[in-house]
Parts: structure tokens; sequence; C-alpha cells
């Protein structure tokens, strides 16, 4: 595993795997040989309601008797992951969906994150206008309550494992210190602000640990000291 490519990163550190939030740190650098820089100021962010469990990733399978994420397990992924676009109610040729810089999806009322292991889309997101419909469970994608008003995509079980976990999104908090089905989320105004900020050129990842694990695998991993 190399972050050789990558140079925005986001840093989640969690108290431990049973911690149910954590704070959200941005940093980027200028080339891959240039010293990882913080940008902005800590976030607050809430984790699953049951913490952290570890997820699949672009790191390598962990076996060290910590939980692996399951679906409805509650549990937020734990790892390092590709960011791999941004979802949210602007319509794709406002202005903000244009002056974003990674693939944008706007959450209309067809659009659909599959949750059942059972369906061939599980863990990816569709318009269910295009595909067959072959679950008997997903995310609605348009939300009342404004939760998903604007997100990024972790790409947690990128292959679709089925009963791995699905769905793990950076998206807006219902409420502050609330926690999560197995997301990361936070404060409306930050989500916008690191959506915004993320740029597909910069190859953009996130790492979410605990923060004992995370200090085990600064070197190992390139992580920001």
């Amino acid at each position: 595993m190399s972050l050789t490519n990558s140079r925005q990163l986001l840093r989640v550190l969690a108290d431990d795997w049973s911690s149910t939030g954590g704070m959200l740190q941005r940093f980027s650098r200028s080339t891959a040989a240039a010293p990882w820089q913080a940008c902005g100021e800590p976030i607050a962010v809430s984790l699953g309601r049951a913490g952290l469990a570890w997820g699949i990733g672009l790191h390598a399978a962990v076996d060290d008797g910590n939980p692996h994420k399951t679906e409805g397990d509650g549990r937020a992924p734990a790892g390092l992951f590709a960011l791999t676009g941004l979802f949210g109610e602007a319509g794709p040729d406002s202005a903000v969906a244009q002056s974003l810089r990674l693939p944008y999806r706007c959450a209309t009322g067809d659009l659909r994150c599959v949750d059942d292991p059972a369906s061939r889309h599980y863990n990816r997101l569709v318009d269910r206008r295009d595909v067959a419909v072959d679950w008997v469970s997903a995310e609605e994608m348009r939300r009342s309550d404004g939760r998903y008003a604007i997100g990024a995509v972790i790409a947690h079980n990128l292959a679709g494992i089925a009963g791995a976990g699905s769905c793990i999104f950076l998206h807006v908090h219902e409420a502050p210190g609330l926690p999560t089905a197995g997301c990361t989320a936070g404060d409306p105004l930050a989500v916008q602000d690191v959506c915004a900020w993320l740029d597909a050129a910069a190859r953009p990842v996130l790492v979410q640990l605990p923060r004992a694990e995370y200090v085990r695998r600064v070197g190992a991993w390139q992580l920001p000291a």
C-alpha cells in the first residue's frame, strides 16, 4: 500500500474502538515527496453507534482480534479509503455542483444506495429508473432531514463483498454528537467546506482509526505525524 499519488488526506482519530465520535483534520501536500501540512481547523465528527471496525479499503487485511465491518453492525469502517465522489441536493447545473472537483451526483428522488447483500447492486449508488430493482432494502439519497444535503462517498468494500458493509459516506450529522449507523458525520457547513476542498486530481483519501492504531501505522502508511 502506498500514498505516493495522494496529495489530500482526511484524518479521523477516535479514542478507541468503541468511540462514537472523533476529530477530523484535513492535510495536503504539494508533491508526493513533500511533508503533509494541516489545513483548516479540526472538526468534531460522529461515528457509528457501536464504534469502529476494520473496513475493506486501500490497506491490507488486518487480523488482530478487533472487529471487522459487517452489514448492519452500527460500526464505522476503520482503515484507509479512497474518496471517490460527491453527492447532494444541488442540481447538476447549479453553481455549487459546477464548482466541485470530485465527480458529483445529484440526489434525486430516484437515487438509491443499495444495502441489500443479495442484490447485484449491493453497495452501489443507482438510479432505480435505470436498473432492474432486485433489492428489498436501499437508502433513499434524497432525504427530508438534510443529512445528505451534501456528502462524500467513502470507498469501503468497493468490490461489493456481500455482507461486508455498504453505503458509507461522510455526510451532515443529524445532531451534534449523535452517532450514526456507520458513516462519518459532521456540521453542515464543515462538511460542505470539506467537500468543496476535495480534488480528484489530488487523489484524496480518508484514514480513520483509533488513536493507538494510527500511531502504529504512521510510518508504514506514510501518514501525517
